[in-house]
């Protein structure tokens, strides 16, 4: 695990490229490297988790006219170097798996991404073809952002900081890119924060060649859904494939650990952890001191499974003052403004302190169905498809279902039309909530970007029409790269910890591509078809608990200890540093919060994080 950077085409020096680097020292704390070959130029910070005597970065082929930096994990380097040993290639490093990349390379072009099981983002400088390559790892585990530089120059780095510390990369916001946070809680790729700075999209790889740039798809689409597959042959396959995958995921010289949540995903992973381990698995889990029902349950079915694996299980406590004192710090780690999860920096901190690389159940809930927008989907196609007086018996039959959802929130739903609306309809803001916050700059610089366009066009790119794969594909394309692993990478690489997500695995996840949407949620029970995989290693209380969320407490103490810094951080005076809110439209929002009219903490919350950002990173005056 590292963070990388470089350039090509720049004219810039080692020490431009050195003051690239040194910004992503959190994300590899053990050592430096860098190369410079005109014109282009690779850095690395390490986080020495394979061979760490012998896989310092950069690294090279044979004669070393190809170059390779390198984040992320290659779980399947020993079978690929065995393959390319016996084709003639030698190696320098012990077992470094990023070694493999440069041979592949050499064997296959640059399609070899495909033969890759891992988390990526690669650079690689062809000094032959005079070419440099940039992937990006299929689901999108792995960041990797680029600028493109007038005269054909090209800058990338693991994260916005990295290409910041370039001096010809500006810090002007791009606010057409900024409207999109205001409804998903992050600034969705192929777009940054920034208006010199994108970012390559899960499966993406970028060329560069004497200043022209072209950006490909390398990992095939997903696969079709098959009709045929029985719930107990998809039971039996996804446990296999899981099995498969916590074991490369468990390789390491360093020491890994497991958070364990009290929730299914993480639970069954660290069952199986448990299974493959010779010695306890180290678990870690937070907990609050604060009343919280959710919180309580999460806490017990953790010491639960902790007791029942024998796992070596530490719990720590995060409270809310240490939130609002670590609030800048995080804002730090994304570089952009971010609403979205934000526990796993607190959870990080405590696991740096006795491993390098952590395994979490991320992904599983974009694979299998959990969210309010995949609980919805079926029930929603199926309203949308029923004549008007079939739809009116069908609302009254819902309503008389217990724990079924609320009738009038179909209904809502299904009044904005088709798809994409209704998608819009269960984000945090829609367009016209979020325009109606804007000072006219802010109006005027966003009023021909619509959020619910970009939904539209991704739901446009997916094959399916099962109503459930949509959605868990939406969210693949999305949520998943843009949110969770986001906060999944920054947030342990803060600390220099890798994340580490198993059911990301290439095989898992197509495989769970090919199950219908009823194996998936089933009879109103969601992650059905995991549950059953999973069903004789986990209590039967947890697996059918309530989805609780790996997130802090923030609404509940947003009514209480930090509702003085959500009210100072949007006061009018602050407001007014970018002039780009209304701020009496933002103090109607605080007086209706306050007074219990409405919740829209997760509203206020964005706009704090937002605020608090901007005067970090676009206008850090006192």
């Amino acid at each position: 695990m590292c963070g990388i950077c470089g350039f090509a085409g720049t004219g810039d020096d080692d020490a431009t490229l050195s003051r690239m680097g040194r910004t992503l020292i959190h994300r590899g704390p053990d050592g430096h490297g860098q190369w410079i070959g005109k014109p282009a130029g690779l850095a690395a910070r390490r986080l020495a988790l394979v061979d760490p005597e012998h896989g310092g970065q950069p690294l090279f082929n044979e004669v070393a006219d190809v170059a390779v930096v390198f984040n992320g994990e290659i779980y399947n380097h020993a079978a690929l170097r065995e393959d390319l040993t016996a084709r003639g290639h030698r190696f320098r490093s012990h077992h470094a798996d990023g070694e493999v990349i440069a041979h592949l390379y050499e064997q296959h072009g640059p399609a070899f991404p495909r033969l890759l099981n891992g988390q990526f983002a690669i650079a690689l400088w062809d000094a032959v073809r005079q070419t440099l390559w940039l992937w990006r790892d299929h689901a999108g585990v792995k960041p990797l952002y680029f600028s493109r530089l007038p005269g054909g120059g090209l800058v990338f780095g693991s994260e916005p900081k990295a290409l910041l510390a370039h001096p010809r990369i500006s810090r002007t916001p791009d606010l057409a890119a900024l409207h999109h946070y205001f409804s998903f809680k992050n600034v969705p790729a192929p777009l940054s924060a920034w208006a010199e700075i994108r970012q390559l999209r899960p499966g993406e790889g970028l060329r560069w060649q004497a200043g022209d740039v072209r950006i490909d798809r390398w990992a095939p689409p997903p696969p079709p859904e098959d009709p045929r597959i029985t719930e107990a042959e998809a039971a039996g396959e996804i446990r296999a494939l899981l099995e498969r995958s916590v074991r490369r995921q468990m390789q390491a010289d360093a020491p890994v650990a497991a958070m364990l949540s009290g929730g299914l995903d993480s639970a069954g992973v660290v069952a199986l952890m448990s299974r493959f381990s010779a010695r306890p698995i180290d678990t870690f889990t937070l907990v609050y001191d604060d009343d919280l029902p959710g919180k309580r349950a999460d806490r017990a079915f953790a010491r639960l499974m902790a007791e029942r694996l024998g796992t070596h299980h530490h719990e720590h406590g995060v409270t809310w003052r240490q939130v609002e004192d670590d609030l800048p710090a995080v804002i730090d780690a994304f570089d952009e403004p971010f609403s979205g999860v934000t526990s796993p920096f607190f959870l990080n901190r405590r696991i740096a302190q006795s491993a390098k690389a952590v395994i979490t159940g991320d992904g599983a809930d974009e694979l299998f169905g959990s969210y309010r927008s995949h609980r919805l989907a079926q029930p929603l196609a199926l309203l949308a498809d029923m004549p008007p007086d079939r739809r009116d018996a069908e609302f009254r039959a819902r309503a008389a279902l217990p724990g079924g959802e609320d009738p009038a929130t179909l209904r809502a739903l299904l009044t904005r039309g088709d798809e994409a609306p209704r998608r819009m309809g269960l984000y945090i803001a829609d367009d016209a909530a979020v325009r109606a916050l804007y000072a006219p700059a802010m109006q005027a610089e966003t009023r021909t970007v619509s959020s619910r366009d970009r939904i539209a066009g991704e739901l446009g790119a997916i094959a399916s029409a099962d109503p459930l794969n949509r959605m868990l594909l939406l969210d693949r394309r999305t949520l998943l790269p843009d949110q969770v692993l986001a906060f999944a990478d920054r947030l342990s690489m803060a600390h220099g910890v890798e994340a580490r997500p198993p059911f990301l695995d290439p095989d898992l996840m197509r495989y769970a591509d090919t199950l219908p949407g009823a194996l998936k949620i089933k009879g109103g029970r969601t992650k059905h078809i995991l549950k059953e995989a999973l069903k004789d290693l986990l209590p039967e209380a947890l697996v059918n608990r309530p989805k609780e969320g790996f997130i802090l407490p923030v609404t509940a103490w947003m009514a209480g200890p930090l509702r003085p810094l959500v009210e100072c951080t949007l006061h009018p005076d602050r407001l007014a540093r970018h002039g780009l809110l209304r701020a009496e439209a933002v103090g109607d929002l605080l007086a209706s919060h306050a007074a219990g009219r409405a919740d829209h903490a997760d509203r206020l919350w964005t706009l704090v994080n937002f605020q608090l950002w901007w005067e970090r990173h676009v206008d850090p005056r006192p």
